[in-house]
Formats: structure tokens, sequence, C-alpha cells
């Protein structure tokens, strides 16, 4: 620790930005065991106890959130997964270095856009009057009239998981495509001597080759499960596809900010950090048990 004090020392500022951020508003978790009222300390409040969380899982409303959050979480990580590995594995084989920065410089554009104009292109594209989309299937014969994909509750998963891929997919990529180049270029040459094509050597040495970043990501992604996000259900959504774009983050506001049910809201965000934290460390004990790469 002494020869590396330069580092210790660079760091507290960081720590410092942590503890106070995120470990000492953790007090504010008492008011999910009570009647929270504004304009009253913390400790002057009337205790319930678990009431708020007997409450939260035999609502009805809270379970469907639930359902909406995971399926939409679990939709966006597997398609991000596989889409970022499929892009990278992909424009690792492109020879032409002009070709290849430039595709690189497109597919990572949209993630420097803000969701507000993401979810105003979508919407755009999906309009029933000039949407490129209903006019594209239109012309190929698809369909014989415009779709209202955003007022049907069975399209919205898949539009919010086909735009996280959009905006993603090419800064996904990055980190796997690091991963490539430390993989040895001596086992490319070995198995092209032994006659294997590109799709040979792709499933065979470069999948291979980036399994431990696979791992470490996919364990830290299950700690997210939770995290459906909010900034595009809440933009996309409206009245007709309520019952599938709620998710827990537009729950705590709904009831935190709109019912002034404080306690409710601060008991629905604890469940789902407590259950977070849960799988993070399940997901890093099962990888340890199989001998895989793991965080800790």
């Amino acid at each position: 620790m002494w020869s590396q004090r330069q580092l210790i020392w660079m760091s507290f500022p960081l720590l410092i930005y942590i503890v106070l951020f995120a470990y000492v508003p953790i007090w504010g978790w008492l008011m999910a065991f009570q009647q929270y009222r504004p304009g009253f300390s913390v400790f002057n409040q009337q205790w319930v106890g678990w009431d708020q969380f007997h409450f939260l899982f035999s609502d009805e409303g809270f379970l469907q959130v639930l359902r909406n959050t995971v399926a939409m979480s679990l939709i966006n990580m597997v398609l991000g997964f596989v889409t970022a590995i499929g892009f990278a594995i992909l424009l690792n084989e492109i020879r032409k270095s002009l070709a290849k920065r430039f595709i690189q410089t497109i597919s990572y554009l949209p993630h420097f856009l803000s969701w507000v104009i993401v979810t105003g292109i979508v919407a755009t594209s999906l309009s029933t009057e000039d949407g490129i989309v209903n006019i594209v299937l239109m012309k190929l014969h698809l369909i014989d009239s415009p779709i209202l994909w955003l007022g049907e509750g069975k399209y919205f998963w898949g539009i919010v998981g086909a735009s996280h891929v959009w905006k993603e997919v090419g800064w996904n990529a990055i980190i796997y495509l690091a991963a490539i180049a430390s993989v040895d270029p001596s086992l490319y040459e070995a198995a092209e001597i032994d006659g294997a094509n590109r799709y040979r050597k792709m499933l065979h040495i470069t999948l291979p080759g980036i399994k431990p970043v696979i791992i470490i990501l996919l364990i830290m992604n299950l700690g997210h499960i939770l995290d459906a996000g909010f900034e595009v259900q809440y933009l996309l959504g409206n009245g007709q596809v309520v019952d599938w774009s709620q998710t827990i983050d537009i729950f705590v506001l709904k009831y935190g900010l709109k019912v002034g049910n404080y306690s409710l809201a601060t008991a629905a965000g604890m469940f789902k950090t407590v259950v977070s934290i849960v799988l993070l460390f399940l997901a890093n004990s099962i990888a340890k048990r199989l001998g895989e790469e793991r965080l800790i």
C-alpha cells in the first residue's frame, strides 16, 4: 500500500463520492417501515413494520409491474448479448480498415443520442400515417393496412428491445472487440494450417477466447435484472399499453411523487435493490462452482 500511496490518494475523491451518494442515502430506507409524512423528522414518524411490503406483494398492480420489468430486462439482456457479440465477431472479420472504421463509427453514434431523441425517432418510424415501418411492410404486401404498433401491448416489449439494440449494439461491442484483440494470433494461424475456414475459427477460437469476458458481463447484467429502464418505457408508453409498459421505476415515481405515498415507493425501490444484490452474488457463486471467471 505504501508503494502505491499516490494511487490510493487519487482514489479518495471517488471513494468519498461513492460514500456520499451511494451509502449515506441508505438511511432513507427507514421510510419503508413507516407511514412517512413529509415535514417531520424520519425518527418522528408512525412505524408500521412490514405493512408496506405486505401491501406491495398483495397488490396485483405491482405484480404486473414486476412481470413487465423482468420480461423487458430479460429481452434487453438476451438481445444485447447476442447482437453485441455477433456484431463484434463479424466486425473483427472485416479486412479493409477504412470500411471497418466507418462501420464502427456509424454503430457507435446512436449511443450518444438521448432517449428523448431515440423514442421520437421510434415513434415517428412506427406511425400509422407516414411511418417508414408500415410503409415498407405494405409495399412488400406483408400487411394490408397500417398497424398501430404503439397502441397494442403485445408489440411493446419487442419495440423496447429493438430500440435498445439499435441504440447500444455498437457501444456494447467495444469491450468484445478489445477481448478479441487479446486472443493469441498463433491460434488462428494453427487453425488455418489445419484447414479451418473463417466460421470454424470464429466458433472454436474467437468465442472461447472471449468467454471469460462474456461470463463477467453476464454476472454484472444479472445484477440489473430488475433495472429494465425508465426513459424508453415512460416516453413510449401510453394509456393503451399501460399494462405492458409500467416498470418498477415508473411505479416508484407514480406512488412517490404523484400519489405521495413515499413509504410504498421506498419499499418498492428497496425490494429492487435487495433482489439485485442477491442475484449478483448468486450468479457469482454459480460461476465459481462451475470454474468460470467471476467478479470476486
